[in-house]
């Protein structure tokens, strides 16, 4: 029997699709849950509660979430060769939830003026030890959940795509409740509390995914079950060594967060900020993928699958420029709405937080539109290419930018900027959305050659991680100090804000105008003759 006939024979199915697909949704819905939950937060809670400067906020942001998304690489080369996907799934989410529970201790507020407060430095050294261990979790878990999704289908399966957009619905389910429920929490009841709900429904995630293994059908489980039990040192198993690897690894990353490189021609071009430790060893991960990339194209792969794992690569490196602008939601969208916005609407006043929740909502909102229509565009011979995909995100991404500019240029009469605004910016940055990030990830495991999907998922997210740096790195261009009593400037915030979001609109849009000049090349390099 085939492998497609095998997996068809095997799985039972849900609304069309194989039920291994929703146990997938609601682990991933839970733990972007917990993560979003913390990201909502985040920036807020340190430039308001730890008092951190603005551009501090900013990098420690972008440095954090871009290790979040750079270790994946590592989490998905361990699960190819030994531990499988179920088993990193399940550490990875143990891993997330102890630090969730441990961003809960919050501390003494500081004491002072942004960016020159007093701070407890033990609550600061949890802070910094949780989020290591949330990275190192979502290191083994994201880039394994998205594999087993992409293993349940059969090769050539026309509802792959669809497939990864409804997954796509539980990532973005779980965003949304996290920005209203955490966010409100976190903001208005207290800090610590927000952070432990995420902890407690990450844990749930975890439980309903270990009760739901048996719809897997076989394809998350190690590849060589003999050899990850062997010991390879002091009678210690490969398994658990990946295990106690996993948790020096977290003490590793405690530190690497918090630590500045001190080279002066560099930290002079990056506008007076130094380099931190966590940009300098992304980029050592990425010279060594690109060694490994150029590497596996000497070796005796065909001309199509060269060519096809060409533009997958490409496609890869792209998306570092879109997440670099999208992640701006939750930067300086964030401290615009927190500090320039009037968030009141139908007698509802949203907290600067639960404002991230529009662009979770409008995911959801499209996302069965969008599984139905890549089909039916596709048996109308109108389906655009996945490279045509990408540039539309990118277009899209740039127009969100301009109307955020122009909003921020021309305020209402009480000098504030409506939240509706930014209900638009969120609904144009959805649809770009809908056309790169899903998309993406059914690309690594159609364009993959089988042997590296888990480690091309891996570089999927390391470039992710480059697109969480790029965004701490653009967030410090809309650093604003305070008064001297710790409130804004509104009228000097937004001329702030209008002008870096006109950057960013020329940034996007003249990349998806690149993108589209390439695409016929790379259209060419995956054609099968």
């Amino acid at each position: 029997m085939t492998h497609n006939a095998a997996l068809s024979a095997q799985s039972g199915e849900l609304l069309g699709h194989p039920k291994g697909l929703f146990v997938c949704f609601m682990t991933e819905m839970w733990e972007r849950f917990a993560f979003y939950g913390m990201k909502t937060l985040l920036l807020l809670y340190l430039t308001k509660y730890h008092l951190f400067a603005d551009a501090d906020g900013y990098l420690l942001l972008g440095t954090y979430a871009g290790l979040a998304y750079a270790l994946p690489l590592l989490g998905g080369l361990l699960a190819d060769r030994y531990l499988g996907m179920r088993k990193a799934v399940i550490f990875g989410g143990l891993l997330l939830v102890l630090g969730q529970l441990g961003m809960a201790y919050t501390g003494d507020a500081a004491t002072g003026i942004q960016g020159q407060g007093v701070r407890d430095e033990f609550a600061l050294q949890v802070m910094y030890a949780s989020l290591a261990l949330i990275g190192v979790g979502v290191g083994f878990l994201k880039p394994n959940i998205s594999t087993i999704v992409g293993r349940l289908y059969a090769d050539n399966d026309p509802r792959r795509d669809s497939g990864f957009t409804i997954f796509y619905m539980g990532i973005n389910v779980g965003a949304f409740l996290a920005s209203i429920v955490v966010g409100y929490i976190g903001e208005t009841i207290g800090w610590g509390w927000g952070f432990g709900l995420a902890g407690v429904m990450m844990a749930l995630g975890l439980v309903q995914f270990v009760l739901g293994q048996k719809h897997l059908l076989g394809q998350a489980e190690p590849s060589d079950p003999v050899a990850l039990r062997a010991p390879v040192f002091a009678g210690i198993s490969r398994e658990w060594m990946i295990y106690l690897g996993g948790l020096v690894l977290a003490v590793v990353v405690w530190q690497v967060l918090q630590t500045r490189v001190s080279f002066a021609p560099l930290t002079a071009m990056l506008g007076g900020h130094e380099p931190t430790l966590t940009e300098v060893v992304a980029v050592l991960m990425g010279a060594a993928l690109f060694a490994w990339f150029i590497r596996l194209m000497l070796t005796d792969l065909t001309r199509v699958e060269k060519g096809r794992m060409i533009v997958l690569m490409v496609l890869i490196v792209v998306s570092a420029l879109f997440w670099g602008l999208y992640e701006q939601s939750y930067g300086p969208w964030v401290a615009m709405a927190d500090r320039a916005m009037d968030r009141d609407t139908f007698g509802i006043t949203w907290t600067a937080g639960q404002t991230t929740a529009f662009g979770a909502l409008f995911v959801i909102l499209f996302s069965l539109p969008f599984a139905w229509l890549w089909p039916k565009l596709d048996k109308m011979g109108m389906n655009p290419s996945y490279p045509a995909k990408f540039a539309w995100g990118l277009v899209f991404c740039g127009l969100a930018f301009g109307v955020l500019a122009w909003s921020a240029a021309n305020p209402g009469s009480d000098g504030l900027v409506s939240v509706w605004w930014l209900v638009l910016a969120y609904a144009v940055l959805v649809v770009g959305e809908m056309v790169l990030s899903p998309i993406g990830l059914a690309a690594v495991t159609s364009l993959s050659i089988k042997r590296a999907v888990g480690l091309m998922m891996g570089a999927w997210f390391l470039f992710s991680a480059f697109g969480e740096i790029i965004a701490g790195r653009m967030g410090t261009w809309a650093s604003i100090a305070p008064n001297a009593d710790g409130s804004f400037d509104i009228p000097r915030a937004l001329g702030v804000y209008s002008s870096v979001f006109t950057d960013m609109m020329w940034i996007g849009l003249a990349g998806g105008v690149l993108m589209f000049a390439l695409t016929p090349l790379l259209k060419k390099l995956m054609r099968p003759d």
